[in-house]
């Protein structure tokens, strides 16, 4: 047994350490490493307002775009069934009639011209010949756009915005032609 306790004494012998705040040396921060940490959340802060006021403009440009292909679409079946579709466009969405006769009837509850919401926020405004028109009452009237059988479109210009972001403008031609474009706010 003195072989072993003999072995044990060296680690016996050494004294024990204790860990204590006197013990571990202080340390803090630099200047340095505390300026990159601010340039860093700076940054962060930037591409986070950035990405929020791009979002917005995305979602009217898509918003912008959809109105112009959807009229498109529903000039392109109006051509080709031989019938006219009505666009109703209202402070609140916008949706697509059909001629039946002499009455326009909602006929497209599914599919692709079903009724469509604009987003929260979205400000939309009609101008026929130069002359605004009013979107309050509209739901109820007769469709302000018509997509004539004949290849035929009620000219007209649709300014859309959401919040402080840039203007869009979709603009129907008598022609049929539908272009949109960035209109520049005026401040």
């Amino acid at each position: 047994m003195s072989t072993v306790s003999s072995a044990l004494r060296p680690f016996r012998s050494q004294p024990r350490r204790v860990f204590d705040a006197c013990t571990i040396p202080a340390r803090g921060f630099t200047l340095i490493e505390l300026l990159v940490v601010v340039a860093i959340v700076g940054v962060l802060a930037l591409v986070l307002t950035l990405s929020v006021a791009g979002s917005e403009e995305r979602q009217l440009t898509r918003e912008a775009e959809r109105f112009q292909l959807l009229v498109g679409q529903a000039c392109a079946q109006a051509e080709l069934s031989g019938r006219e579709i009505g666009v109703v466009v209202a402070t609140n969405g916008f949706s697509f009639r059909l001629l039946t006769g002499t009455e326009w009837q909602d006929a497209y509850a599914d599919g692709e011209l079903r009724p469509r919401q604009w987003l929260d926020g979205l400000r939309a405004e009609l101008s026929r010949e130069g002359r605004t028109v009013d979107l309050a009452n509209a739901p109820d009237a007769a469709p302000q756009l018509v997509c004539f059988s004949s290849g035929e479109l009620t000219p007209f210009a649709l300014t859309l915005a959401l919040g402080d972001t840039a203007r869009y403008r979709v603009t129907g031609a008598e022609d049929g032609a539908l272009k949109f474009a960035r209109v520049e706010s005026a401040r």
